[in-house]
């Protein structure tokens, strides 16, 4: 595991297991159309949740999809309709720290549901 907030350690740490078994997915669709980009964005979402249900900790490698080449080959061989859109990679890890959430507005804390019933008109 790399811990990126603290000093470079002259020493290299052996690999922990589950970085010795890494599990990848390929998010991909038969096209590369706005409307596969919200596809894979809707079964991305259901990926990760998913994930994170079965108490998997998730990656995502992007950067291979970015440049045209890697992105090519990325897709599935002997399959024409692979248009790549994100790696994923699945592991086991300790848990991160908590990330701070801004309190909202106000009038979102106190919103009373609408009045039933008919009124005037």
């Amino acid at each position: 595991m790399r811990d990126f907030t603290g000093a470079l350690s002259a020493l290299r740490l052996p690999a922990l297991w589950f970085e010795r078994h890494v599990q990848l997915a390929l998010l991909w669709t038969p096209h590369a159309r706005r409307e596969d980009w919200l596809r894979a964005g809707q079964a991305l979402q259901y990926v990760l949740l998913t994930a994170t249900a079965a108490g998997l900790r998730t990656s995502l490698l992007h950067q291979a999809t970015e440049w045209p080449d890697l992105r090519a080959a990325t897709a599935l061989p002997r399959h024409r309709r692979c248009h790549p859109q994100v790696l994923i990679r699945f592991g086991y890890g300790p848990d991160g720290a908590l990330t701070p959430r801004a309190p909202g507005h106000p009038a979102a804390r106190t919103a009373t549901p609408p009045a039933t019933g008919t009124g005037p008109g």
